[in-house]
């Protein structure tokens, strides 16, 4: 039986365990959910060691408080969070080893929406249909199918504490404070948004072709507005009403992760992390897979804008990205003499 390692103090807004989904089993009805901003994610897991599929815990808006029972290697990347070890302000986006009995306190997003906080070892939690995230909905998946509680308990590897001492003793240029130790060098934050709104590439879905010229227009020119009505099955959008030539009824088909539908009433949901798994509303666009991780850290009422992109220019984009993230990682490893 596993020890306890963490407990949960405060729950924050919506923290739940997440990895990078569950994936192969769409055309069964199974959701593929995951990490909202898996690069964040990715991340994350890089800084403590972990492989790329590690759980984590993805924290929103107002993330929780914490007690680490034991030793703990973690690193919290994503938004920027207002957290704290004991008062003392926890640096982001690098490895950081706390003792035994600390509290870590991640307050409000001052960036971005969501953080994700990864643990030397990753969130022990039962791994369902491949995946330990979890689906809300369904009640499945992370910690009993749900966001955490006042008073979760919250176990790690066997040997967390162990991995913990042994990772961050291979660790260069380290530095200690009077209430963690961490290093003196951070990684980029990569899915940061900008303040006066982010620019989103997308190609024309199936359905664009059905939609009057002003509506096509509109879909690239306008800025749109983030609803607060958004979660993790989709980002309600503001903004001018589009209107289809044909305003029949379409079969419902398969819908992916950034799929932009355009509903009767004319506005937009761009389908996210926890999206269905079909769908019967107009597909006007596809978001290009290398913006879905800044998509994701758009808060309720930013600003959005959608630039044109071809099939090629969107591999080409995510093909950059993922070589990015692989520098990065390789840059960790070196960090830790790998």
């Amino acid at each position: 039986m596993q020890a306890v390692n963490i407990r949960v103090l405060r729950p924050g807004l919506h923290t739940t365990v997440q990895d990078l989904g569950r994936y192969g089993l769409q055309h069964l009805g199974v959701v593929p959910c995951g990490a909202m901003d898996a690069v964040a994610h990715r991340l994350a897991n890089a800084l403590v060691g972990n492989a790329p599929g590690a759980a984590t815990l993805e924290c929103t808006v107002v993330g929780p408080e914490l007690l680490f029972e034991q030793t703990a290697l973690v690193a919290l990347c994503g938004a920027a969070f207002e957290a704290r070890v004991g008062g003392e302000l926890l640096p982001q986006n690098r490895p950081v080893l706390l003792g035994p009995g600390a509290r870590l306190r991640v307050g409000s997003a001052v960036r971005g929406v969501r953080g994700y906080l990864a643990v030397a070892g990753g969130i022990s939690v039962a791994a369902v249909l491949g995946s330990r995230s979890t689906y809300v909905p369904a009640v499945y998946g992370g910690f009993a199918g749900r966001a955490l509680r006042t008073g979760d308990a919250l176990a790690l590897a066997a040997d967390a504490p162990a991995l913990a001492a042994a990772r961050f003793g291979r660790l260069k240029n380290t530095r200690t404070s009077a209430k963690f130790c961490s290093t003196g060098w951070r990684i980029e934050a990569m899915t940061l948004p900008p303040a006066h709104g982010i620019a989103v590439r997308a190609m024309e879905g199936r359905h664009y072709g059905q939609f009057d010229a002003a509506s096509k227009h509109a879909f690239f020119d306008e800025t749109w507005q983030l609803s607060k009505d958004s979660n993790r099955m989709g980002f309600r959008l503001a903004g001018p009403a589009l209107v289809r030539r044909n305003a029949g009824e379409l079969l419902s088909e398969p819908t992916c992760l950034g799929t932009v539908q355009a509903p009767a009433d004319g506005t937009l949901i761009v389908l996210m992390a926890d999206h269905q798994t079909t769908g019967g509303y107009p597909k006007i666009a596809e978001v290009a897979g290398a913006d879905v991780a800044l998509l994701s850290q758009l808060a309720p009422g930013g600003a959005l804008r959608f630039v044109r992109c071809t099939v090629g220019e969107a591999r080409a984009a995510l093909r950059r990205l993922h070589e990015k993230i692989a520098t990065i990682i390789r840059g960790i490893e070196l960090q830790y003499g790998a």
